[in-house]
């Protein structure tokens, strides 16, 4: 449920920050006849979010199962190397966000109503889609069967609207480069668990072999269905049986994507803090 939990904090906070940037920056230049259409484009992005979330869920039902896991297995694999683009992206340009986005508003506000709509469809459209397939991989890797995960990103997703709203109030402050540093570390870990997931799906479907090569069996030490066995799994996705090659494909993943995401530390630049309500010096004002 944590490993969850924190794929809806992660993605529903940057498109939280997308949100605050576009809505104080209207407010602050005195374009609030500009609100409704950022609005309608932001409403327009969570529909279609949650509509291919849908569609992942309830429209895979009524195929074949090996159909079902090569879908699977292929769409989780998509979604690591979606994610693992978008840690590395937003840890470089966070503190460019801001600015980026006012000058994507500028050219919008001078072009007209449907180019705001567009501007912020796509500004928020792109997280919505990215988490909608990353959550659908991530709840079939860790809970099958299980309200939890679902609970897990509900919860996060909340928890991140609720730390927008304070930001655009301008009553909390984050600093974001470690925000999105330790998260995205903990998000890479996340994310190696799927790939090895989705490999598993890969080799049900009779895709890849080695289904029976087990690297280890430890399901009598860490049993799946103990509290402890539950916990691992919902945080890490990790699995007592893994075949050689889910393990192969886990370590290959993890240790350099890890190292090169922790030793990558962007430009130098002083560590950006959220407050919307202060200067254009802060990345959400």
């Amino acid at each position: 449920m944590f490993g969850n939990y924190l794929i809806g904090l992660r993605e529903g906070l940057e498109a939280s920050l997308v949100v605050c940037i576009l809505v104080a920056y209207l407010v602050k230049t005195e374009r609030r006849d500009a609100l409704r259409p950022v609005w309608l484009g932001i409403a327009i992005a969570c529909g279609i979010s949650l509509a291919f979330g849908a569609m992942l869920e309830f429209g895979t039902q009524e195929l074949t199962f090996e159909a079902q896991e090569l879908l699977g297995g292929t769409l989780s694999i998509v979604s690591v190397g979606l994610v693992t683009w978008m840690v590395f992206w937003m840890k470089r340009t966070a503190r460019h966000l801001k600015a980026d986005l006012h000058g994507k508003l500028d050219t919008a506000l001078a072009m007209g109503t449907g180019a705001l709509v567009a501007t912020a469809f796509l500004a928020v459209g792109r997280e919505g889609l990215e988490t909608a397939l990353f959550v659908w991989a991530s709840v079939r890797a860790s809970g099958e069967g299980s309200s939890a995960p679902l609970i897990g990103v509900l919860l996060g997703i909340a928890t991140a609207i609720a730390l927008g709203y304070l930001f655009y109030r301008g009553t909390l402050k984050i600093n974001l480069a470690k925000f999105f540093r330790w998260t995205g570390a903990m998000l890479v870990v996340v994310a190696a668990g799927v790939l090895a997931y989705g490999v598993h799906d890969l080799q049900e479907a009779r895709f890849l072999g080695g289904l029976g090569d087990k690297a280890f069996d430890i399901s009598q030490t860490i049993p799946p269905d103990s509290w402890y066995g539950t916990l691992l799994k919902g945080v890490f996705n990790f699995q007592p049986d893994p075949t050689v090659l889910q393990l192969s494909v886990w370590l290959l993943y993890l240790v350099p994507v890890l190292t090169l995401f922790l030793l990558d530390r962007g430009r130098p630049a002083a560590a950006p803090q959220v407050r919307p309500a202060d200067s254009d010096s802060t990345p959400a004002g």
